[in-house]
């Protein structure tokens, strides 16, 4: 922690109170209530168009492209009820819902909400499922579950193979290259109809369907009721609570498929009557080049992005002081999730800070999922290390129960999803007897017996094994302890050592890291830099500084070898949002891993 004063923020209080009961589980909660609120989204956007109809809700631009487009407030709502007709007289319903295949855009926004205004359910899919899949095995998986009665794309050509072989039936929107065009769809006259379906929706019905990641079998349709949606959209304000006076100024490029991006990110702005700038970067070598682009000119007041996005920004910042100047100049809270941020990178964030204002910016994480819409711990004080996920947002109870020496947490709330759509046998196993949604994680105390400082995420529980030896590896804890020890190479690591007496790790490359230890890494290939002495030496002498405080051989690491081949979300290794799953990893690549406990040349040890 810098020794400067912390940038002023209003944020919650948080008056936790807990619970420990007799059978060894806990109870943790914030005693005071949620205030009240709206009751669906399409509440604010009424709100907002008629209390300031020229105040800017979205915009975007391409790479090369110097003006931003913008869509207004008021502008929003005359399209999003001409939509919402239109769709309306397609006779879409929650049984047949509107999807969504492209990525990001003012009209897949506009889409998405028209349908929410009146009732329609909607769902947002990976494009990946439709443009780089193999059999659009996924993509039928979604068909089938939701039955869709409409299909929305931006540009329809990338995705003609794909409408042809799922949605041969759908009528298909799209925005370039069809005949039925957004723009038509757009000047559709509006009918008493609107409103009287926009009266109907009620907090319980369906406003979208978010289908997880799929990182074993179909992807799984998880029901957002409008309550949920706007009740995790009073808790976040709760938590951040300068929105309500100081609306969010956002630049972001996270994929809307995603609960993170296509709830909390995209929500918070219209609950706030905030702007949402569209980031076309990406936290790539090649693409983060158009986000610093964009972050020169949209200065954010609230800003979120993944470690390894964090880690570039702050490499340009190096070269361009002015930019640090122009980053943190209103920025009231960073938030970083989708992987763990290493200390090195926490603590050289929050210097940049210091160096251009003269204050420490609070830098956050919390915990969230699918199901709970998605917020639902949040860490509102400042830490000194990166990890504390914070407590429970108010209306939310966690239960923690013992479950094989771990804490494993569970959640009940307004906003937790009443289940996942029509497959009833998933819904009874996602529960337990009290109602609480297991969400598979485990916690560890951040103080120990003292929930209101906070809490540790200690892995899956799911992901965590036995080495041959009978003991216990916790995968979520040590995967985080050595991607910080490697000090950037890696932006995450595969735990691997079941049924063998010592654990190995496959490295996810980093490649900006990798460039810097290497002279000339930059024009080399990935096989090239991967081998290079220079960078071995580096990974086997930071390996070796981790061993040296390693306790055990369910925490020491003597073996590590790059995972050459890009992961492949097709197969769920990763998401589009760039989260790794272990398990994927591990099967999907066993010859690989048991290469790590041979003398295979590419092991480095």
């Amino acid at each position: 922690m810098t020794n400067a004063n912390l940038r002023p923020v209003a944020l919650w209080k948080a008056d936790v109170h807990w619970d420990e009961r007799e059978d060894g589980s806990m109870l943790v909660w914030q005693n005071d209530p949620l205030a009240p609120h709206p009751e669906k989204i399409s509440d604010r956007i009424d709100h907002w168009a008629s209390v300031d109809p020229d105040r800017v809700w979205m915009a975007s631009r391409e790479v090369g492209e110097t003006e931003w487009h913008r869509v207004t407030y008021g502008e929003m709502r005359e399209k999003v009820r001409s939509i919402g007709q239109f769709l309306l007289d397609l006779g879409l319903s929650v049984d047949r819902p509107l999807v969504i295949l492209s990525e990001n855009s003012i009209e897949h926004a506009l889409m998405a909400l028209s349908a929410q205004y009146v009732g329609i359910a909607s769902a947002a899919i990976a494009p990946a499922y439709s443009l780089i899949s193999e059999g659009y095995g996924k993509l039928k998986g979604v068909r089938d579950q939701i039955t869709p009665g409409a299909v929305y794309v931006d540009d329809a050509e990338p995705f003609l193979p794909a409408l042809s072989a799922v949605f041969p039936e759908n009528t298909v929107i799209a925005a370039k290259n069809w005949e039925l065009t957004f723009a038509s769809v757009v000047r559709t006259p509006v009918t008493d109809a609107v409103d009287h379906a926009n009266a109907q929706v009620t907090p319980d019905h369906v406003a979208k369907f978010m289908f997880t990641s799929g990182t074993t079998g179909n992807p799984k349709a998880v029901i957002q009721t409008h309550g949920m949606l706007a009740t995790n959209m009073e808790q976040v304000t709760d938590c951040y609570a300068f929105a309500r006076d100081e609306p969010p100024i956002i630049l972001d490029w996270a994929p809307w498929n995603h609960v993170a991006a296509g709830n909390l990110i995209f929500n918070f702005a219209i609950w706030n009557g905030g702007t949402l700038h569209l980031d076309a970067g990406r936290p790539t070598k090649a693409m983060i080049g158009e986000t610093i682009r964009n972050l020169r000119e949209v200065q954010t007041n609230w800003y979120w992005n993944v470690p390894a996005g964090f880690e570039m920004i702050m490499a340009e910042m190096e070269k361009d002081p002015d930019f640090g100047k122009t980053f943190f100049e209103k920025m009231k809270i960073m938030y970083y999730a989708g992987a763990a941020m290493g200390q090195h990178t926490w603590d050289e964030l929050k210097e940049a800070s210091v160096r251009a204002t003269g204050e420490e910016i609070l830098l956050a994480t919390g915990l969230g999922a699918t199901e709970t819409a998605p917020f639902a711990l949040f860490q509102t004080e400042p830490q000194a290390n990166p990890g504390n996920i914070g407590v429970p947002a108010k209306g939310i109870v966690l239960k923690l129960v013992p479950n094989e020496g771990k804490l494993e947490a569970r959640v009940k709330g307004p906003n937790v999803t009443p289940g996942y759509w029509r497959d009833d046998k998933l819904t009874e196993e996602a529960f337990d007897e009290e109602g609480f949604y297991k969400l598979g994680d485990a916690l560890r105390f951040a103080v120990p017996g003292d929930p209101s400082k906070g809490f540790f995420f200690d892995g899956r529980v799911a992901e965590n094994f036995k080495l041959g030896t009978g003991t216990w590896v916790s995968v979520g804890a040590l995967r985080a302890k050595l991607t910080d020890a490697l000090g950037g190479i890696a932006r995450d690591v595969v735990l691997a050592g079941e049924g063998h007496d010592s654990l190995g790790a496959l490295l996810v490359p980093f490649r900006p890291a990798m460039e810097r230890i290497v002279p000339g890494g930059h024009d080399m290939s990935d096989a090239d830099l991967f081998a290079h002495p220079a960078l071995r030496k580096a990974i086997s002498e930071r390996l070796a500084g981790y061993n040296a405080h390693a306790t055990g051989s369910s925490m020491r690491i003597p073996a590590v070898m790059f995972l050459e081949e890009p992961l492949d979300m097709d197969k769920g290794e990763v998401t589009d949002k760039g989260s790794v799953n272990q398990r994927a990893v591990l099967r999907e690549r066993p010859e690989l891993v048991e290469a790590l406990f041979t003398d295979d040349a590419r092991v480095i040890r």
